[in-house]
């Protein structure tokens, strides 16, 4: 991505959607323009989980005026995000289709750890001290995260049911402020954190937290006489009694307290303030930097294999699960060839091709993932575990389609409940078939002889091939005629053409 390039970050979390606008400038992004609206689309599940339909109004017509602000944008620079909300909602895919289309790009549904890595990019990055051994804590709508890092370098992440939204609800009914609610919600945070003490209690020397919650409550504190930008747990103590003293949130009378943070303040400080007591916080940095942030820094590195982390977590997978990486490698060498063959026949623009070629080499490193639980249905137990695996850098979008073509890399097609419609992902699935097929006697193939051509109005393959290669090769011939009769279950056709 070039220098003056802009970049845009839409966080929909559950108290607010945010957008952040920026521009590149030798590797640093300073911001352009900067949207927040409180939507609490937290408080907005039902009892089944499902968000209600003013909760998804208020969303659709936040991310309309986002949208608006986003035209004219490319794919390769936006990048949403959805947090603990749509994590759970139900009904979470009705909402992100209406929403994707207002917005104009898609909305990736991050998992909590994702989530609590990118938040501690977001602060890291602003942050001196290569060395400095620190814990990241951001609160949200309806969960907590925490990480422990050295320098840039996140170690151990994690991400809590516990927030300011769902614990408003929950122990702070009606808006009341008093002693009871706040013995009660602290207790029940300290019940679901209580695991923190493990892996977040020892190995740091300085604590941040996040833009939002806890930027509200140093904020508060700077007014009232404190050091500003800083909290400290006798200071915690003393605006809870301040709370517990106006003994409603309507009675609160509190310099630097916006009108949005009203309602969940008392849920929030309850929140912090078991955190503190569970890690022995006594002083605490408050940052103006968070997911978002975070977000536009892993925007800007998604243009490289290096600097992309989910190529580094593919190559970590790979290892864990002992693949051959041999067999992947002569995989993904097929695969790209056969790639390079269709990648003109449809309409992208260099970034987002070489997005999706990185995609198929993904596919193709890890297209035997499975193979260690069993060989029997491998492309099954492939896909089980990257559907459900957490790995970092990946939302649930992401690994959901690499899952796809994963389980579609052999075997027949109809089992797939995939979108056919899509040209690059059916591109990318014939390519790895191809591939995969070729490869089968896990020795390097000859492709020599072979070209493949893609015609996507009429929906049709050709594998071109020469009269010498269908006699050297006589198995792999019979194995692509069986592949084109695979292809006749679809809306796609595979034709071999002697050349």
């Amino acid at each position: 991505m070039q220098d003056g390039s802009l970049i845009a970050a839409v966080d929909l979390g559950s108290n607010s959607f945010r957008m952040e606008i920026g521009r590149l400038d030798h590797g640093s992004v300073f911001r352009v323009d900067y949207l927040k609206e409180t939507v609490r689309q937290g408080g907005g599940l039902d009892e089944q989980r499902n968000l209600t339909s003013e909760a998804m109004q208020r969303g659709w017509a936040t991310l309309a005026r986002f949208g608006e602000r986003l035209a004219g944008f490319k794919s390769f620079q936006v990048r949403a995000v959805a947090t603990q909300t749509l994590r759970e909602a139900r009904n979470r895919d009705l909402f992100l289709k209406k929403a994707e289309q207002l917005l104009g790009f898609p909305i990736d549904v991050i998992s909590g750890r994702e989530e609590a890595r990118l938040i501690y990019q977001g602060v890291s990055q602003v942050l001196e001290g290569a060395q400095e051994k620190r814990l990241v804590m951001d609160i949200g709508g309806r969960s907590t995260e925490l990480i422990v890092g050295i320098g840039s370098q996140p170690r151990a992440m994690e991400s809590y049911r516990v927030g300011s939204v769902v614990w408003a609800e929950r122990y702070f009914p009606n808006g009341r402020l008093d002693a009871q609610a706040f013995d009660t919600a602290i207790i029940a945070a300290k019940a679901v954190l209580d695991e923190a003490m493990t892996g977040f209690s020892k190995g740091w020397t300085a604590a941040y937290g996040s833009a939002g919650t806890i930027g509200a409550i140093a904020d508060i504190l700077h007014a009232g006489g404190r050091p500003e930008g800083w909290i400290e747990a006798k200071a915690l103590v003393e605006l809870r009694q301040q709370l517990q003293s106006a003994g409603h949130i309507d009675k609160l009378n509190l310099l630097a307290l916006k009108e949005d943070r009203r309602p969940v303040l008392g849920a929030g400080l309850s929140v912090l303030i078991a955190v503190f007591d569970l890690l022995g916080i006594e002083r605490m940095r408050a940052m103006d930097t968070g997911l978002r942030h975070g977000v536009l820094h892993d925007l800007i590195g998604r243009d490289s294999d290096t600097a992309d982390i989910r190529s580094q977590s593919i190559e970590r997978l790979a290892r864990r699960f002992e693949v051959d990486a041999l067999q992947a490698q002569r995989v993904q060498l097929a695969a790209e060839h056969f790639f390079a063959n269709v990648i003109d026949s449809f309409d992208d623009v260099p970034e987002q091709s070489q997005r999706h070629q990185r995609k198929l080499r993904w596919a193709s490193q890890l297209h035997e993932v499975g193979a260690l639980i069993s060989h029997s249905d491998c492309h099954k137990h492939s896909a089980y575990i990257l559907e459900n695996a957490d790995v970092l850098g990946f939302s649930n979008n992401e690994l959901h389609r690499l899952s796809l073509l994963v389980l579609g890399h052999k075997g027949k097609l109809r089992k797939l409940e995939a979108d056919f419609e899509d040209v690059r992902f059916v591109q990318q699935l014939m390519s790895l078939r191809l591939a995969v097929l070729l490869c089968h006697a896990r020795v390097a193939p000859a492709l020599k002889g072979l070209s493949l051509n893609c015609h996507v109005a009429s929906k049709n393959f050709t594998l071109s091939y020469t009269p010498s290669w269908a006699s050297k090769f006589p198995q792999s011939m019979h194995l692509l005629q069986q592949e084109v009769q695979s292809w006749q279950k679809t809306s796609w056709t595979l034709a071999l053409l002697l050349s």
